[in-house]
């Protein structure tokens, strides 16, 4: 069969070379469909790449914008934070050194209405003691004014007189009741 191909075109038939026509349309072909990729397909193809890169760009940036923020946001909070614990410590020890004072003063209003309690109880035990010492002074007298005119047989009935009795006879008593006290302390 090669033999008749040969003969039909006068030409040698060479196998692995093609034809000069077959290769002229192929290479028309090949420069239309290269034109047509280069005027239509890259720069849409092109585009498209260029619009991805520009979404995934502005996403990273986005992202790092977005990062940044939390940062700062986080470095505020963590700032509001230490304000607010430092504005707490200072609220406490404000309470603690007012309730200090509080306490120290109710001590010392405490102490002061003792003080004045005790005056006045004391103040009242003297009026008291008086009192019982005015009254056991005449129940004393009129006993002994009594007692010194049963001994004495005679009425006493001046009363500068009884008032003398008495006191010099309470004078006595105090003196001899001052000397047992000295006493017993020695």
């Amino acid at each position: 069969m090669i033999s008749i191909a040969s003969a039909s075109t006068g030409e040698g038939f060479n196998v692995l070379f093609p034809a000069i026509y077959d290769i002229v349309w192929s290479l028309v072909v090949f420069v239309v469909i290269a034109l047509f990729f280069w005027k239509f397909v890259i720069p849409a193809f092109t585009k498209t790449l260029a619009e991805r890169e520009e979404k995934i760009e502005g996403g990273i940036k986005k992202a790092e914008l977005a990062q940044a923020e939390a940062a700062r946001q986080r470095g505020e909070q963590e700032r509001l934070l230490a304000e607010a614990r430092a504005e707490a410590n200072e609220i406490r020890e404000a309470a603690r050194a007012e309730s200090e004072q509080i306490k120290a003063e109710k001590k010392a209003e405490t102490q002061a209405e003792l003080d004045r309690m005790t005056a006045a109880a004391k103040a009242q035990i003297e009026a008291e003691r008086q009192s019982a010492l005015v009254s056991l002074r005449s129940e004393v007298g009129q006993l002994a004014v009594t007692l010194a005119s049963g001994v004495v047989g005679e009425e006493l009935s001046n009363d500068q007189r009884q008032h003398a009795i008495v006191d010099r006879f309470l004078a006595g008593l105090e003196a001899g009741e001052a000397r047992g006290t000295q006493e017993t302390i020695r």
